[in-house]
This record gives structure tokens, C-alpha cells and sequence, in this order.
């Protein structure tokens, strides 16, 4: 199962990638996170690790497994019979603006049932979480 969100941002690529990157402040500016709380010191890179609580959801922990410096970056999350990705991509536009692209993946063989009872919710999110990111990204 795979979704896909993006949007346009009349904020720099550096203004977008440093809300992005604080990660901890994401449940300020969407309302598709209760908290965040990194599990270790320092910026966020390869190997970071963050327990996110979500409404509706348990605690989750999530590990960055790929990262690109202003560019993008990639979370992973296992549970019991599904594996998900959550992927950020910030690129920049000619005229000085950001897309913004938000995209979860998820396999394993409880994927196609969790879509089935969790898609909607999941979509929303995501939804949720590129506007966010957008205002959050605008207002710096």
C-alpha cells in the first residue's frame, strides 16, 4: 500500500527543511501527532530514532534509514506483520518556492488489512501533515 501527498509552499527549501527536521515540534503544527520524543541527542540523521504518538494509534518508534540534508528524509517503522516507510521530500521550484511530498508505504502481510481498516485514516494524516508542514514552513 502506498500514499501520496504533496503541496506547494511559498517558503524557501531551507525554511521547509528546518521545520521538517524539528521533529519535536511537528504536534505544534499538525494535528495528526500527539507527541514526539526523539530517543537520542543531537539533529536529526541516518539513525535517529523518535516514539511518535498519533490519535487513535500506540506509540510507534520510528528510525530514520535514509537522509539527504535539506533534501529529504525516510522513516521506518516495524510492527508485527507490516513494515512502514514514511518518506519526506523537499524540492525546490524555480521561482524560489518548495513542493513538498509526503508518501507512506507500507508491506508485509497485514498491509492490505490494516489499508482496509486504517486507510482513510492514515490518508488524512498524511493530508494533514503536508498542511501543517506548508504553514509551518510559511510562517518562518
Amino acid at each position: 500500500m502506498m500514499l501520496t501527498t504533496s503541496t506547494e509552499a511559498r517558503a524557501s527549501r531551507a525554511a521547509t527543511w528546518t521545520a521538517l527536521r524539528d521533529v519535536t515540534d511537528w504536534p505544534r503544527w499538525t494535528r495528526s501527532m500527539t507527541s514526539v520524543e526523539r530517543l537520542d541527542d543531537g539533529p536529526l540523521r541516518l539513525g535517529s530514532r523518535a516514539r511518535i504518538k498519533q490519535p487513535g494509534m500506540a506509540p510507534l518508534v520510528w528510525e530514520v534509514t535514509t537522509f539527504a540534508d535539506e533534501t529529504e528524509f525516510s522513516w521506518t517503522n516495524h510492527s508485527p506483520g507490516v513494515r512502514t516507510v514514511g518518506r519526506h521530500v523537499i524540492d525546490a521550484n524555480p521561482d524560489g518556492s518548495t513542493r513538498i511530498t509526503l508518501e507512506l508505504h507500507q508491506t508485509g502481510p497485514l498491509a492490505g488489512l490494516l489499508n482496509l481498516v486504517f486507510g482513510r485514516r492514515n490518508r488524512r494524516y498524511l493530508e494533514l501533515e503536508a498542511a501543517g508542514l506548508k504553514a509551518a514552513s510559511e510562517a518562518a
